[in-house]
């Protein structure tokens, strides 16, 4: 059995026996008032009333918070994962550029920072030309087709992909955790068929984000492995082993708040 399906028949049954224990609680509070209706003196009963009417409140707060305690978790799990989100979007587009200008992704960030305070684009236009040329074979001038690239100027990375903003400078540290964690990145080289493909990945265990939070919910969540939630323990981009730049989360974290 998968450990999504255990987790869920774990669900089930703890479920199944909130109301069992709802039900065992009516049926003893009402053998209860009957007992007492019966057999105990009259002077004992408003004392009985008060710490049964006490022990109500403490069981309905404990029923209520078992069912409330999953749907206030999913609120902070959702904020929280869209700021950590936000800050890997941050980190990949800065890698992307990096990768542009030097053919590789940075392997920290430092040199990540430094480079988008500092960094440019090379901003070029290609146009299509041609010119003639002697042929020595035939002793005659051929056409022959070309490229041109012109460069046409530079423009900051940090204007491109920040604008007025400095957030890049704390790019590295993860929302919400405790002790000050930063994110784990690192960069490499593979080989694709034969090919030298520079890679990077970054990271973050959902648990240094969700560390104050029901440790059966957390443990619930790391087990997650469905399109609709963020799978697996970590919150991620990119990765060593294939040549991509996504992230672990779903399309929902994508879309842009109105």
């Amino acid at each position: 059995m998968s450990v999504t399906a255990k987790l869920i028949q774990k669900d089930n049954i703890s479920m199944l026996n909130l109301i069992l224990i709802v039900l065992v609680i009516c049926l003893l509070t009402i053998g209860l008032v009957f007992l007492i209706d019966r057999f105990l003196p009259q002077k004992i009963k408003p004392i009985l009333v008060i710490v049964f009417g006490l022990l109500s409140i403490f069981l309905g707060y404990k029923i209520y918070q078992s069912i409330n305690a999953p749907i206030e978790f999913k609120k902070v799990r959702k904020e929280r994962f869209s700021q950590v989100i936000a800050k890997l979007k941050d980190i990949r587009d800065s890698q992307e550029a990096f990768k542009t200008v030097n053919g590789r992704f940075a392997g920290s960030f430092n040199n990540l920072i430094k480079f988008v305070d500092t960094g440019s684009y090379t901003i070029t236009q290609q146009r299509d030309s041609s010119f003639m040329r002697y042929d020595k074979v035939y002793q005659i001038e051929l056409q022959k087709d070309t490229v041109i690239i012109d460069t046409l100027g530079f423009i900051k990375v940090k204007d491109s992909l920040f604008k007025n903003s400095d957030r890049y400078k704390t790019m590295m540290d993860v929302p919400f955790a405790q002790g000050g964690e930063k994110f784990e990145m690192k960069a490499d080289i593979i080989d694709k068929s034969g090919y030298r493909a520079p890679v990077f990945e970054a990271k973050i265990n959902k648990n240094a984000v969700l560390y104050d939070q029901p440790s059966d919910l957390v443990a619930r969540e790391n087990a997650h492995q469905s399109v609709e939630e963020v799978n697996g323990s970590e919150i991620k981009v990119g990765s060593l082993t294939d040549v991509s730049t996504n992230g672990n989360w779903p399309p929902i974290y994508d879309r842009k708040k109105n």
